[in-house]
């Protein structure tokens, strides 16, 4: 079997939690990418599911990248609920 050589330029942080990750469970970030390629190929589709955060959650996000409506920490669970359901 021929083999090819592929570049993919990702964020250093991300290439060293993967790295880390990949190799407690035995496996190099090549074999990953591998296992990844091959078994999208087998199922015809990206071997997971994909979503899009709903409307609440993506504001919710950009509220907090923009350090807007975000409150400080809470006493507990309860509290937390409560503030999530207003």
């Amino acid at each position: 079997m021929k083999t090819v050589n592929v570049t993919l330029r990702i964020d250093e942080d991300l290439k060293e939690s993967a790295e880390a990750l990949f190799e407690d469970i035995g496996l190099s970030l090549n074999a990953a990418c591998r296992i990844f390629l091959k078994k999208a190929v087998q199922e015809q589709r990206i071997p997971f599911e994909l979503t899009r955060p709903d409307r609440k959650t993506r504001k919710a996000i950009s509220d907090a990248e923009r350090d807007q409506h975000v409150s400080g920490g809470y006493d507990s669970v309860d509290e937390l609920i409560e503030a999530l359901d207003e």
